[in-house]
């Protein structure tokens, strides 16, 4: 059965929608609770990870630290998904 919904899941339009809930999940343990307490909204569009907080020097701190997000992103997924990291 599991086998089943992961292809299903691999084919279908809703797997990014599914693994964008993951991330919001795992977020805190990912990037720890200060991070993810000012951290406003998290999304997974088309392999982007979009990252929106309203604090500068988190702004400039997750900029610095985009390749080691992908990399914790992706580790949390189980698959190389995302592939650019847009903090806005």
């Amino acid at each position: 059965m599991g086998d089943a919904l992961r292809l299903f899941l691999q084919k279908s339009r809703l797997k990014g929608n599914i693994q964008a809930l993951q991330i919001t999940d795992v977020w805190e343990q990912l990037m720890g609770k200060t991070i993810a307490r000012y951290t406003d909204k998290i999304q997974i569009i088309q392999r982007t990870l979009f990252i929106t907080t309203s604090v500068a020097p988190l702004k400039n701190e997750l900029f610095f630290q985009k390749e080691k997000i992908m990399q914790r992103v992706n580790e949390a997924l189980g698959e190389p998904l995302i592939t650019e990291v847009v903090i806005n």
